[in-house]
């Protein structure tokens, strides 16, 4: 059986979820390896969530969070070359920029193959600074001098990918269908009087919330919420809009399913699971044009794909004259077909088999 060594950095929110799920998906077929770092966003009972069969190993000093730590990172280098000595692993996994960054030079696939998935690039999701301009730099260098192959998320960020090296292929991610069905059993929609476009996640410069409060501005007939909170709810000054702070999964789930549009305009994307999940609860969803968003909504299509302020509001406005319906069931279906753990799992199985 092939020994796999997941590495994962940003062991919290959405790289939690996805490296939780193939972790446990591949136990069945793969000797499963999982090195990681705690981080404030990973949840205290981890472990609850790992099949009990997966290998944990936490790695110290990993959570430094940044590649700017020079002799934090010999440290950590050092660790993980210990790690794959006493391993073995055929496949090397590393998850997101940091992991990807130390990783790289850490691991040279002379006995193995190294993989990296940077779970969205973060010189192109943080807003422009010196640490993202070092980061995109890193991404380059590693790119052209590192053998390892990376593996995105989706084809968008596959194209970014191109630029970045030759050793590059993609595998769609994907919800888990049974648990998020389970999760909606019984939630009741908190019904709302006015046509109600929401968005969902923590209010940073990638989501761009200056974007969100200008539609928000220009259909000042409809109601706008913004669930979760952060550092930038400033910026949301717009009447009609709503900032509900961060609330439980369950109540999240019962506003969204009672609202009308999902919009997400963000600076970038890998494959965000909220768009995902929201196009399962069939909402209208609203994207901007950038990697991630573009490779699963087609324009007019399953959603609609956005450019300014202004095609988010003309859209809005037209749905609430005449709601297109067949979108969201178009959506619906692409979750079913193409972006859930069954079919990645299955895809995965096959690549990693074929290394």
């Amino acid at each position: 059986m092939k020994k796999i060594l997941m590495v994962c950095e940003a062991f919290g929110g959405g790289v939690f979820t996805y490296v939780s799920q193939l972790c446990n998906d591949m136990v069945d077929n793969f000797d499963v390896y999982l090195a990681y770092a705690v981080r404030p966003q990973t949840p205290k009972n981890y472990r609850d969530f790992l099949d009990k069969r997966i290998h944990l190993i936490e790695v110290d000093g990993f959570n430094a969070g940044n590649l700017l730590n020079i002799a934090n990172d010999m440290k950590v280098i050092k660790a993980l070359r210990k790690i794959e000595k006493e391993v073995q692993p055929d496949i090397i996994h590393l998850h997101s920029s940091v992991a990807g960054g130390i990783g790289r030079i850490a691991f040279k696939g002379k006995n193995n193959t190294v993989l990296y998935t940077p779970h969205g690039y973060a010189h192109i999701l943080m807003e422009p600074s010196r640490k993202t301009k070092i980061y995109g730099m890193m991404e380059k260098f590693l790119g052209k001098y590192s053998s390892a192959t990376i593996l995105t998320c989706c084809e968008s960020e596959d194209d970014v990918t191109s630029k970045l090296t030759k050793n590059h292929t993609y595998i769609e991610t994907g919800v888990n269908l049974k648990d998020l069905s389970e999760s909606l059993d019984g939630i009741r929609p908190v019904e709302n009087e006015k046509f109600t476009v929401f968005t969902l996640g923590r209010v940073t410069g990638q989501k761009q919330p200056k974007v969100f409060n200008r539609i928000a501005e220009l259909v000042p007939e409809a109601r706008f919420v913004w669930i979760g909170g952060g550092e930038q709810e400033n910026l949301l000054t717009a009447p009609n809009i709503e900032i509900t702070g961060w609330k439980d999964r369950k109540e999240a789930l019962a506003m969204a399913k009672g609202a009308d549009a999902y919009v997400l305009c963000s600076r970038g994307e890998a494959i965000a699971m909220s768009l995902i999940e929201n196009m399962y609860i069939k909402k209208l969803v609203l994207v901007s044009n950038v990697m991630g968003n573009r490779s699963v909504i087609n324009d007019g299509v399953n959603g609609y794909v956005c450019n300014t302020p202004e095609e988010y509001a003309d859209r809005i406005r037209s749905a609430m004259q005449n709601f297109p319906t067949r979108l969201p069931e178009n959506a619906y279906k692409d979750v079913l077909d193409i972006y859930n753990t069954d079919v990645m799992k299955e895809k995965f199985i096959r690549y990693y088999n074929s290394l």
